[in-house]
């Protein structure tokens, strides 16, 4: 049995929110403020219901706050139109025939054999009776305030969303039901439902929700000790598992053996007191004589009384606090994972929940990214292992980890991972990547490389607003120093027309540089897939009639495949023609299709100077050739240098015969840039698509 989709409406950023769960491993990840907190408060809010998961007037969604706001001072709605709003959360569930029905016969609603499905739902609603009421009891409240501010003209009038915050409890109700499930569209009838509250119906025992959120109590100071508290929290949760009995039947016989040794030494240590105490008298004889004895409590003793220590060497232990927090906040997840797997197990005379599921919230807090991967790698071996008792009662568990870190996605699977964006409606949709697998060919490798390529390498693309795509080292070395030099650029130009530049500098947005050598066609559904504006850097690769690669002057066509697969094959003369506004895309209907709204950019060599280039070190030289020339004794990747010195030679010629090796040539501009890198200039074709791509 296993938890396989979550539903969510209205619940902070979660408005129409629906995430496939895996079987084992849900790996969530995205950009900041995206809803992967709200996954897990939503989660604890519902299935938790304690005091402190109380809901608050801000965990309603924005649009629904509008929506309820209409509801209250607008026309009145009549019972049999009205229909009840508010914060629901789905959880879908499969079972099969060799599961043990025992705990949820009472909630199927359906008795078809091959419907194996169930859906529960929990709901912060408003019925209409509460409808009713609460228009009322607003209109009192406005016309209170309204008559509050004729009397004073400095009092300010509160809101209807202050008395929604004060209020909503009072009209908002609390729900738990079964709903009856379509197995085939798995669409709920929300018409067909079991109120499982009025029907005393528990879900403990079918599902069993425990988190580790991402505000940890770890800290590296001597009075926090959060480790060694935890040892008596494991020990409590041990203490009733069968294979914890020798030793805690030992750990009890040395108490008591401490206990009689510690009350003959109290009879000393204490006496005065203790003789003061008995001079009082009583009633009755010896009614004031007292004795203080050892209570060594074993489950309190561990409380204050143990350590953990780091082993530095045969001679010498350190204190917990004296190490770093990445490795007190892995130990403590381990320690934490430990003590929810024991609460996972039960009791010996209780059987585990059908569903145990865990929510790790950024477990990459403090940790470095070695120690990023080792949790990663590790958390499916040790969580894999499920729940197993002595007594042969096993119980399956099921793990959402929400996380920032794209080391931890890079050694992950990307049949895991669930991509977290916001739509244009502000809303957080959930995208599968194992869908993606769908959208490309099974017969090439493209997949398989796109999936090998971004796990190993380039995983931050994923946490990213924007993103450069580019062919190779030399752009990677030199892209960040050409978005410091336009951002310093626009800068000055800004302040000397005494304006505000209206977009952030590019080093301050949240761009991610990917290199993707000659094969960013490859990545064209994945651009679509992650939704984010994307510039692609290219070069035009003109080639001669023979195929053969030569100057862009002399050239019939090019060799560019991502070209010739966004563009659709176009020619090499429209190519020169094309302004910024024809290399705009949008996918549509499968295709790329120009327009000036594109969220993909696709620049390469265009005509500068009278000039076009064929590749960016061709671009570079024709405009800073007496850059170069100035300090080209400091240039170590040049070979060849007195051609610099022919000005019949063109730029074309020598990229291909004086550059020995593309990154060290990239590393001598930047080694002979000036503080602010005034001394060369950006091709044009780079500078317009970073502009582009600066706007929002």
């Amino acid at each position: 049995m296993n938890l396989f989709k979550i539903q969510v409406e209205n619940y902070r950023l979660l408005k129409n929110f629906s995430m496939d769960v895996e079987e084992n491993l849900s790996l969530v990840i995205g950009k900041n403020n995206t809803g992967k907190t709200s996954i897990l408060s939503v989660l604890d809010k519902f299935l938790t219901q304690s005091e402190k998961s109380r809901f608050n007037f801000d965990d309603f969604n924005i649009d629904f706050k509008e929506e309820l706001e209409n509801l209250i001072v607008g026309d009145p709605v009549a019972e049999n139109e009205y229909t009840a709003k508010g914060i629901k959360l789905r959880l879908f569930i499969k079972y099969t025939e060799i599961c043990n029905l025992e705990n949820v016969s009472r909630v199927m609603m359906d008795l078809d054999p091959d419907n194996n499905l169930i859906a529960l739902g929990f709901e912060y609603i408003l019925l209409f009776e509460k409808y009713v009421e609460i228009r009322k009891d607003y209109n009192e409240f406005r016309m209170h305030e309204i008559d509050k501010k004729s009397k004073s003209e400095t009092y300010k009038q509160k809101s209807i969303y202050d008395f929604l915050e004060q209020k909503h409890t009072d009209y908002f109700k609390l729900f738990r039901k079964t709903i009856e499930i379509n197995k085939d569209t798995q669409i709920v009838n929300e018409a067909n439902f079991i109120d499982l509250d009025k029907e005393s119906i528990s879900i403990k025992d079918i599902i069993n929700f425990k988190y580790i959120s991402a505000q940890r109590e770890v800290a590296n100071k001597e009075i926090t000790k959060s480790l060694s508290n935890q040892t008596s929290k494991i020990y409590e949760k041990t203490e009733t598992s069968p294979e914890q009995n020798k030793a805690v039947d030992e750990f009890k016989d040395r108490l008591t053996e401490t206990d009689s040794q510690l009350s003959e030494i109290y009879i000393d240590l204490f006496k005065t007191i203790i003789k003061k105490v008995a001079n009082f008298g009583g009633i009755k004889p010896n009614e004031s004589e007292i004795e203080i004895i050892s209570n060594l409590q074993h489950r309190e003793l561990l409380k204050g009384n143990t350590t953990v220590v780091y082993k530095h060497d045969d001679n010498n232990k350190l204190p917990e606090h004296y190490n770093g927090l990445g490795y007190m906040n892995l130990i403590y997840m381990i320690f934490e994972i430990e003590i929810l797997i024991q609460e996972f197990k039960r009791e010996k005379e209780r059987r585990p929940a059908d569903i145990n599921l865990l929510f790790i919230e950024e477990p990459e807090a403090h940790t470095h990214p070695q120690m990023q991967y080792i949790f990663i790698k590790n958390i499916k071996k040790l969580l894999g292992e499920g729940i197993e008792r002595e007594d042969g009662m096993r119980g399956k568990l099921q793990y959402i980890v929400s996380t920032h870190s794209s080391h931890i996605v890079a050694d992950s699977d990307f049949d895991d991972i669930k991509y977290l964006k916001k739509d244009s409606n502000n809303s957080v949709v959930v995208k599968n990547l194992k869908n993606l697998k769908k959208e490309y060919d099974e017969k090439t490798s493209q997949y398989q490389f796109l999936t090998q390529y971004l796990t190993i390498s380039r995983a931050e693309i994923f946490f990213a607003e924007k993103a450069v795509l580019i062919e190779g080292d030399t752009e990677r070395i030199l892209i960040p120093s050409i978005m410091k030099k336009i951002d310093i650029e626009e800068e000055a130009k800004h302040k000397a027309n005494r304006e505000r530049d209206s977009h952030f500098p590019l080093l301050s947005q949240n761009i991610s540089i990917i290199e993707v050598g000659a094969y960013s066609q490859i990545f064209d559904k994945f651009i679509e897939f992650l939704g984010i504006k994307t510039l692609i850097i290219t070069d035009l690769d003109t080639v001669d009639k023979n195929d053969m690669k030569c100057e862009v002057a002399n050239g019939v066509s090019y060799s560019n495949d991502a070209i010739s697969h966004y563009f659709k094959n176009p020619l090499l003369v429209d190519l020169k023609g094309y302004s910024l506004k024809n290399k705009l895309f949008n996918k549509v209907n499968e295709n790329w299709i120009n327009q000036p709204n594109g969220k993909l950019c696709i620049v390469y060599q265009t005509e500068e100077n009278g000039y076009i280039a064929r590749s960016f070190e061709d671009a570079f030289i024709h405009l800073n050739r007496e850059f170069i020339k100035e300090k080209k004794k400091y240039f170590k990747g040049l070979q060849n240098i007195n051609d610099f010195d022919d000005n019949n030679n063109s730029a074309y010629h020598l990229a291909q015969n004086c550059i020995k090796k593309k990154t060290h040539f990239a590393m001598d501009i930047l080694f002979n840039s000036n503080e602010k890198l005034t001394n060369w200039q950006i091709p044009s074709y780079i500078k317009e698509g970073l502009l582009w791509l600066k706007k929002d």
